[in-house]
Order: structure tokens, then sequence, then C-alpha cells
């Protein structure tokens, strides 16, 4: 979807639920206003998004949770990369050519 289409699609849903006569909807629609510059961030990042941030950061947390403190930090940060995937010696090493 192109930027424009998005920012106009979202316009037209933040003029219409406000106004609806379902509380739960208006509601919605006043909750969506607020959070409107968020929305529109959406389409000018071309649909860029921190999900795959925080699902790594969850698994990291799982991790921390079920480890109950490790006594050191080599083998916690170890177990963290194993559960968030960071040790894959079946991957080919990336090299940057100039």
């Amino acid at each position: 979807m192109k930027p424009e289409t998005g920012r106009a699609r979202v316009a037209e849903i933040l003029a219409s639920f406000p106004t609806c006569p379902i509380p739960e909807v208006a509601r919605l629609g006043r909750t969506l206003r607020q959070w409107k510059s968020a929305i529109l961030a959406y389409f000018e990042t071309h649909g860029a998004s921190n999900g795959p941030t925080e699902a790594v950061n969850g698994v990291i947390e799982t991790t921390r949770r079920i480890a109950r403190g490790f006594r050191n930090f080599t083998n916690y940060r170890l177990r963290c990369l194993l559960a968030a995937g960071g040790h894959r010696p079946y991957r080919a090493k990336q090299t940057n050519h100039a």
C-alpha cells in the first residue's frame, strides 16, 4: 500500500469511529486518535517495525526467568544466544564487498 493511500484510510477511519453510536467503537476511535502519529509512522517508515527486536527480547527474558540467576555472565550470554537463535554454525558468514 502506498503511504498516501494509508494516510487517507487512517484519516477516514479516525473521522468515522468517534461518531459511531456504539460506545465501544467510539472509544476505540478516541484511542486511535491519540495514537495517530504512531499509526502514521508505519506508513512513513515503509512498514518498519520493532517486532523482531521485541521477539528476541521476549526469548531472552524467558531465558532469564528460567535460569533463576546465572552467576557467570559468559554462561548467561551463551544461553541467551542459543535460545534466541544466535548460534548458527551452518550459516555462512556475511562478507562486505566494497
